[in-house]
């Protein structure tokens, strides 16, 4: 999905890149009709090849953007997350909106030991009814 999105993304940036150099062709045209001198017309050309050169530049650029956002995706690292709660990221505290109870594995504040992380009573796996 990644190189579905920058092959994409690219396209937009080369469509662009063609927008910004058909502007620069015509405010060349319209600098040429309206210029009176050949150096007047010769400095309406350097214009429109230096807008096209920086409408060529901005594309790679983008580009270049686009490659790195895809490598970075490749560069995750399963089990880190930088999102807190997320799979090997912090950890988030569980409440269920009771004032007087703890999350479990947290730090009582009253006694300052550590709630318990294990169900209480035990854990029966695989018995639903006794």
């Amino acid at each position: 999905m990644k190189s579905v999105k920058e092959k994409v993304s690219n396209a937009a940036s080369a469509a662009k890149a063609h927008v910004e150099s058909y502007k620069a062709n015509l405010e060349e045209k319209a600098e040429k009709a309206t210029a009176r001198t050949p150096e007047e017309r010769e400095i309406a050309h350097q214009r429109r090849k230096a807008k096209e050169a920086e409408a060529k530049m901005n594309m790679h650029v983008e580009k270049a953007d686009h490659a790195a956002e895809k490598q970075q995706g490749k560069h995750h690292i399963l089990g880190h997350s930088a999102v807190p709660g997320g799979y090997g990221g912090a950890p988030v505290a569980q409440t269920t909106g009771v004032p007087h109870q703890q999350p479990l594995g947290a730090v009582d504040p009253v006694t300052g030991t550590t709630v318990p992380s294990y169900p209480l009573g035990g854990h029966l796996h695989g018995h639903k009814h006794l």
